[in-house]
């Protein structure tokens, strides 16, 4: 079982034991079409060992179903990789590969795992830098849904619910060291993957944020001291524009509309698997004035990187 959010362990950097011998042959290699077949092996080397995410990364998505196998853990009060302020109420939660993990966009979205006992609904939180692809770390709280835990690894299903019903509207959350000149923004609450975040500022229209690892949003020069508007979209093109956000560093300011739907009594599953809930915040966090959410038509899928 191996812990998420961990880097690889071979993070070596690539050639520190790898000078070439200088011999006659190598040379007359190098000098060859050979050189180029080389800087794409060590480009593709150095790729791996830092981490980087693979050029054919996704999240799960749309009605796809994976097969594959699950351990568990325990992430304790973190939030995983996705910088979450904490678990999900439930502890209901999972960690994916990278190749799923895609860098941070499947952070907030759901999954249904079926195993030998049954199924749970589960959040992605987390990193899993061991896990294979098809290869996931549920909760042990998740794990004891679907199967005895002694078994310690069991075979699973899983694939991703679409447009799961979630409590509450967006959450934004600002980067300890944001500000004028460095905007950086986590959007939570969200349900579907993401597929861009836009922001600005009271001068000038939207700009594109970069979605980094961590599962923050940024713009690196900055949107000036705000209140910003911030438009999100998902992959299947559900798109909503929160106005009114500040420059409130770890703090969650919530929303009044869904992307994706309200949870209703009618919309919510009778019996397991059971939605998770957005982290709450911890005690240094406060909670920010409401913002105002204006929900916009989208129709356009992500398409998926073929592999």
């Amino acid at each position: 079982m191996t812990a998420p959010g961990t880097a690889p362990d071979n993070d070596t950097p690539a050639g520190d034991n790898g000078t070439l011998r200088s011999n006659r042959r190598v040379r007359h290699w190098l000098a060859g079409a050979g050189i180029t077949a080389l800087a794409a092996v060590l480009g593709i080397t150095l790729a791996v060992r830092s981490g980087a995410t693979p050029a054919c990364a996704a999240p799960p998505t749309g009605s796809t179903v994976h097969k594959g196998k699950a351990s568990f853990y325990d992430a304790g009060r973190s939030g995983g990789t996705c910088s979450f302020p904490g678990p999900p109420a439930n502890r209901l939660y999972v960690a994916l590969g990278t190749s799923e993990y895609a860098g941070a966009a499947a952070c907030g979205s759901y999954l249904d795992v079926s195993g030998p006992k049954g199924t749970v609904r589960v959040m992605v939180i987390d990193q899993c830098g061991g896990c294979t692809p098809g290869k996931i770390d549920l909760s042990d709280e998740a794990f004891a849904r679907i199967a005895d835990r002694a078994q310690g690894i069991a075979p699973v299903t899983y694939r991703a619910v679409v447009n799961p019903p979630l409590d509450g509207g967006l959450t934004f959350r600002m980067k300890r060291g944001a500000s004028q000149y460095w905007f950086a923004v986590q959007v939570g609450n969200h349900g579907n993957p993401l597929r861009s975040v836009e922001a600005k500022g009271p001068a000038g229209g939207f700009r594109k944020a970069a979605r980094q690892n961590d599962n923050y949003w940024t713009v690196e020069d900055g949107l000036g001291p705000g209140p910003y508007s911030i438009r999100v979209t998902d992959v299947y093109g559900h798109q909503a524009t929160a106005t009114n956000i500040r420059m409130l560093p770890k703090q969650i300011q919530r929303g009044t509309v869904s992307l994706v739907g309200a949870a209703t009594p009618s919309s919510l599953p009778s019996a397991p698997p059971t939605p998770a809930t957005t982290p709450s915040p911890t005690r240094a966090e406060s909670v920010a004035p409401t913002t105002t959410v204006e929900a916009l038509a989208g129709a356009a899928p992500l398409d998926r990187p073929h592999c």
